[in-house]
């Protein structure tokens, strides 16, 4: 069976759990991530990135997690076009955006996002990362801070261990691994390695590297995510302005299975000027 990412197998088996509907689920069916209209290719640092936009307004970059694609966010895409440009990418080597190279790692693609941005001559975006997009969203405004105005992540880590991740989800990581470099080498295999490399060798990011980051951040986790709730709160500890939401009775797809809280809660964070909270403040 080919294998897919935990991300990827976490959204349909659920999704089908939760809407099935003739066998297929939202995500089988949505125009998000093969809309024509709209949908085009550009040429990015070495390969074409496939890419959907969509509203008019603020630009705000959306960014899907380990082996995802566009439609993860059918439901924060019409949410949002209501009030901002949403632009929203196939990353490298996942959904349309073909990659064969050897290679691949968060800072390539974090890389890849900014020449996006470049392309369409956008200086400056929201940004809203879910699992591997959150990575994503971190590293970009580490490495490209005046790029992101806001950033709102959801279910990120800065390294892969037992730390940081689930001890399951670890050892299940670790053994998908082992299991697809027993199998021969195809493209779809290769592929697969490149994915899997970062769901259990990377990302490594240091609590300094988060000091750096200047924009507002709102930093979200599930209370059972598959990243530690302490390492999210690492994280929303280690960012100078930063906000957390730990949701309640929630796992790693909050954009889904908290669709509408998750929608409002970043709605109001984008919209809304970021406070410090100190001294008195403290008790209100």
């Amino acid at each position: 069976m080919k294998l897919k990412s935990l991300l990827l197998l976490l959204i349909i088996a659920l999704a089908k759990l939760t809407f099935a509907q003739e066998g297929k689920t939202p995500f089988d069916t949505t125009m998000y991530g093969r809309n024509p209209a709209v949908g085009k290719y550009a040429d990015i640092r070495g390969f074409k990135m496939y890419y959907e936009t969509y509203g008019k307004g603020e630009p705000l970059l959306i960014i899907h997690g380990n082996g995802g694609s566009i439609n993860n966010f059918l439901y924060q895409i019409p949410y949002f076009a209501k009030n901002y440009q949403v632009v929203i990418a196939d990353s490298r080597a996942q959904g349309k955006s073909v990659d064969p190279t050897d290679s691949l790692s968060y800072e390539m693609m974090t890389d890849d996002l900014n020449a996006l941005l470049d392309k369409l001559n956008l200086k400056q975006c929201y940004v809203i990362g879910w699992s591997d997009g959150g990575i994503n969203g971190l590293l970009l405004a580490i490495r490209h801070p005046d790029k992101v105005k806001k950033l709102a992540v959801t279910g990120a880590n800065l390294w892969p261990d037992s730390t940081a991740v689930d001890p399951f989800v670890y050892k299940w990581a670790m053994g998908e691994n082992d299991k697809v470099k027993k199998e021969a080498v195809t493209p779809q295999t290769k592929n697969e390695l490149k994915l899997l490399h970062l769901l259990s060798y990377e990302p490594h990011i240091t609590v300094e590297q988060l000091h750096t980051i200047t924009c507002p951040t709102l930093v979200i986790g599930g209370d059972h995510d598959v990243i530690l709730p302490v390492h999210t709160m690492l994280i929303a500890q280690s960012i100078p302005n930063s906000y957390l939401w730990i949701i309640p009775n929630s796992g790693h797809s909050t954009p889904i299975f908290k669709k509408d809280q998750f929608n409002a809660i970043v709605a109001d964070f984008f919209a809304s000027p970021f406070r410090k909270i100190d001294g008195y403040g403290k008790f209100r």
